[in-house]
């Protein structure tokens, strides 16, 4: 068993140490610290390309786990109190080599990541985009391969909150999506 003092399976308290009764969310009984299992915020894009009838969005082939070699959108964790719009710019310039014109909010949604050997809660934040100025450079330690993706027929991505926003984005836009994976 392995001991942790954070997250859904966390085994002792942060605060004292004292090993706890149950899981999360839960009272420390040695010290009363209160425990609880946020859900980690991040910052997505759809980066669309395209004009009416032809709109279609760029998806990245993840090279890490977990869930490697599957599809993705750009984006990652927020660091510290940073906001998840900022950090949908700070990760696609990281992942694409070029700056975004970040668009509006698509939607919140929550879902799971495995993450140090336990699914964790994540509060998915995507933003329509454009790309910058500048040529795509993939970052290899993050992505393998690009491809661009009708928006109305996109394949199974990594992640099932990427699916929803991919989805979301395309009614917003007054697109209907086909059912199921391309």
């Amino acid at each position: 068993m392995t001991l942790r003092a954070y997250g859904p399976t966390a085994s002792f308290c942060p605060r004292c140490a004292a090993a706890l009764s149950v899981a999360p969310p839960t009272d420390c009984a040695a010290c009363g610290y209160r425990l609880f299992v946020n859900a980690r915020p991040s910052g997505g894009v759809i980066v669309l390309d395209g004009g009416p009838g032809e709109l279609r969005f760029l998806a990245l082939r993840r090279a890490a786990q977990p869930r490697a070699g599957r599809w993705e959108l750009p984006g990652g964790f927020c660091e510290g109190a940073e906001h998840p719009a900022d950090t949908a710019v700070r990760e696609a310039h990281e992942e694409l080599g070029v700056g975004i014109v970040l668009g509006d909010l698509v939607g919140m949604y929550v879902g799971e990541y495995e993450f140090q050997g336990e699914t964790v809660p994540v509060l998915d934040m995507f933003f329509l985009a454009t790309l910058g100025a500048g040529k795509i450079t993939l970052d290899p330690a993050e992505s393998s391969d690009m491809c661009w993706f009708p928006l109305d027929a996109p394949p199974a991505l990594a992640f099932d909150t990427m699916d929803s926003a991919i989805r979301d984005a395309a009614h917003r836009l007054g697109l209907r999506t086909v059912t199921g994976p391309v």
